[in-house]
């Protein structure tokens, strides 16, 4: 057994909602799980974490990633283009150049990026499947992902009809059969996907979009196989007006709506972006628990506008965050994501209108719930450690009243003294162990050398 007592920190937030998010004292963690907080004294032989200067939050949730988009970071023909003209101009035009090297050193600067702004859990929504490859995209981030520690939530996408723009300039997506995509899955899942409680590695079933990536016939089908695996689902929604105006064209219905008919909400079910709903599609994704992940910085980076998250979330909706796709969003980070969260609601809609609190909440129970994870999300005993301790070392925390909401008030570069991510250090003193930041700098620059040549 061993035994860990994380002492003198300025506060906790613990992840739950209301009062009941602050809390003080020290944590004590045997063999990975929270066993105790409060006025807590060392035991013999117990190693001690002084966290003295620093706040304590449950380890962060992204639940919307794309790690592959980590070597595609301001890509000069998408920088100022809105969502198609972008999916045109970058996942379109580079998607067939992504090798293996590539996608291997992408998925490891992206959950780099992640782990360095507290982040213990993520789900990648990966939808590049070609019958190309020679190599398995699901082995390659798994791989990465175990090299560093953290918790993967893989979401294996793709496409079973293509999406056509208006010009043919680029290699068309890959798309492939649904029996084939089901097969996928299915295989990935018998490798990958463990529901045990200090897992760090579960798969999901997540077409790259309803709207134009899988046939309506197919939707129902899809969802099906996935509740029979006793996978969840995902997958983006009403992410532009664009899905909008397709859906009342094509279907006659808004897309939660349209959606709905074909069986896609349930509590295993969540979506991206979600950013252009009306008050009954909120209501209808509340009521049946249908997750949210909230991706401001890329929703404001592409135009998009800014997802209803704060009346979901009175609604009692489930309500996450996530980074989204760093070629979208390239300040790819969970620090970063909750102080432009914090912002871009306050600036349309008021300044009470969301607070740190929600934030902190939507960044860790919300995305616990939402991905299925209940063992995580929160600081609580009989709950998995996973812990980020954040100094307030920077000249932008001092003079802070309130403390504990300095990581999402504060912003900038997080400086993570400790993750723990089920009991293990993954990060220590702004410090990956053993991973090699120059080379991963050098391996960057080779790779979006080749990629823009």
């Amino acid at each position: 057994m061993t035994s860990l007592l994380i002492e003198n920190a300025t506060g906790i937030f613990t992840g739950r909602p209301g009062a009941e998010m602050r809390t003080s004292g020290s944590i004590r963690v045997r063999d990975g799980v929270i066993v105790e907080i409060g006025a807590l004294q060392a035991q013999p032989d117990e190693r001690r974490l002084d966290a003295s200067g620093c706040v304590i939050y449950p380890g962060l949730i992204s639940t919307h990633h794309h790690l592959f988009q980590s070597v595609l970071k301001g890509v000069k023909s998408g920088i100022n283009l809105p969502l198609a003209g972008w999916l045109r101009s970058v996942s379109y035009s580079y998607w067939s150049k992504i090798d293996e090297e590539a996608l291997a050193v992408a998925a490891r600067i992206g959950l780099a990026e992640m782990l360095l702004s507290g982040t213990s859990t993520i789900a990648d929504h990966h939808y590049l499947f070609s019958d190309t490859y020679r190599f398995d995209p699901a082995q390659v981030i798994f791989e990465v992902a175990r090299s560093l520690g953290i918790r993967l939530v893989f979401c294996r996408g793709g496409a079973t009809k293509g999406r056509r723009f208006d010009t043919d300039e680029f290699i068309p997506m890959p798309v492939e059969s649904l029996d084939h995509m089901l097969k996928s899955v299915e295989s990935c899942a018998q490798r990958f996907h463990d529901m045990s409680p200090g897992s760090l590695s579960q798969v999901v079933l997540a077409p790259t979009t309803p709207t134009w990536s899988i046939e309506p016939g197919q939707l129902k089908e899809a969802i099906a196989a996935a509740r029979r695996m006793k996978l969840r689902v995902h997958t983006h929604l009403s992410e532009s007006t664009e899905y909008v105006d397709f859906c009342l064209s094509v279907h006659g219905k808004r897309p939660v709506e349209w959606i709905a008919d074909h069986d896609w909400l349930g509590p295993d079910v969540w979506f991206a972006h979600l950013v252009h709903l009306d008050s009954d599609e909120i209501q209808m994704l509340a009521s049946t628990g249908t997750g949210m992940s909230h991706c401001p910085q890329s929703n404001c980076r592409l135009g998009s506008g800014i997802a209803p998250a704060d009346a979901m979330a009175r609604l009692g909706g489930a309500v996450s965050l996530g980074v989204d796709g760093a070629a979208s969003n390239e300040a790819a980070d969970m620090i970063s994501e909750m102080h432009s969260c914090w912002h871009t609601h306050r600036a349309v809609k008021g300044a009470d209108v969301v607070t740190a609190e929600d934030v902190v909440h939507w960044a860790t129970a919300g995305g616990a719930r939402v991905l299925g994870l209940p063992q995580i999300g929160t600081l609580a005993p009989g709950q998995q450690a996973d812990i980020a301790i954040f100094d307030l070392d920077e000249p932008r925390h001092f003079g802070m009243h309130d403390p504990l909401i300095a990581p999402v008030t504060c912003a900038g570069s997080a400086s993570v003294r400790y993750l723990l991510i089920g009991g293990r250090m993954v990060v220590e003193n702004n410090v990956i162990p053993g991973l090699d930041i120059q080379k991963l700098r050098s391996d960057a620059a080779r790779v979006v050398a080749r990629l823009a040549a």
